[in-house]
């Protein structure tokens, strides 16, 4: 019964963390028609530096420490991910925006294996090939070959699989709030740094990564507060399913996050996918899944 009921648990924890990304993604689109998307997150990782650091101020740090470089590229590459991931709720339908960000744990298994040396078993193998052909039939890339929403929306995958996978070998050295921190702090001091070298270049092409400061007003501020208090409760509940149930199950449930995007999306206006992009969105899920099983 015990079992079951941590089973249980670890399912109703994943759930509401996945709706609360789908809901974040909303009001993220909802913000996108005010501000910049890098100023979109800026404020979502600004909510995340306040909150750690009110974690760490109540109870300090306690670690062995010795990799400041990896933890650096730990942040670097979680703040670029979010950076394309944004962009893309800002430009495309939430569904898709975030069915390219389910793709990490498919592109976290190849990294693993490069990097970390970890062996992938023959389905891990499968469900790498099928989630790159759900990857093709999302993105259906034409003459021109993918777009620019498609190579952002890859990017968001392989920028938060490689912040995955080097959080393996960081927490063998570091308080888990100082691997989150180095990702709020980067993500709050990186677009300060993006503001000021906005206003020297501007280039049409990076607008993912550029823009001006607008200080929000009225309804904005709530849409701000609300996707920071958001992002922030939906990775708390992500971390305590973790911790209830198996890695394998609590990964597979996380896929009703497109589910829910989908859905969230389609309420704001977003056109239901294609049979295309529905079976394209499918493979990534079952690839995920496969991949999710697998460890």
């Amino acid at each position: 019964m015990n079992r079951i009921k941590n089973l249980n648990n670890g399912v109703k924890y994943m759930l509401f963390a996945s709706l609360s990304f789908a809901i974040m993604g909303a009001f993220v689109k909802l913000a996108s028609e005010h501000m910049s998307s890098l100023e979109v997150v800026f404020f979502r990782n600004l909510f995340g530096v306040l909150i750690i650091g009110y974690a760490v101020y109540k109870k300090p740090m306690t670690h062995i420490g010795g990799k400041p470089f990896l933890l650096l590229f730990r942040g670097m590459m979680g703040f670029s991910a979010l950076l394309a991931y944004f962009y893309n709720i800002a430009n495309i339908p939430l569904g898709d925006a975030v069915t390219y960000s389910k793709t990490a744990p498919i592109f976290t298994a190849i990294f693993a294996w490069f990097f970390l040396k970890e062996k992938l078993s023959a389905s891990a193998w499968l469900a790498v090939f099928i989630g790159f052909g759900g990857i093709v039939l999302i993105a259906q890339p034409g003459a021109m070959g993918f777009t620019k929403y498609d190579v952002l929306g890859i990017f968001s995958g392989i920028g938060a699989a490689l912040a995955y996978t080097s959080i393996r070998e960081l927490r063998n050295y570091y308080d888990t709030r100082a691997i989150v921190l180095s990702f709020t702090m980067v993500g709050t001091f990186g677009p300060i740094i993006l503001f000021i070298l906005s206003e020297f270049i501007q280039v049409p092409e990076l607008d993912f990564m550029m823009g001006k400061f607008v200080m929000p007003s009225g309804i904005v501020w709530l849409y701000v507060i609300v996707l920071g208090l958001l992002g922030t409760l939906s990775q708390y509940f992500m971390t305590k399913a973790y911790g209830e149930t198996k890695a394998g199950i609590v990964g597979a449930v996380s896929y009703t996050n497109i589910v829910f995007a989908i859905f969230v999306g389609m309420l704001l206006g977003d056109a239901l996918p294609s049979m295309m992009t529905s079976f394209g969105i499918l493979l990534i899920v079952i690839a995920g899944i496969m991949v999710a099983r697998a460890k």
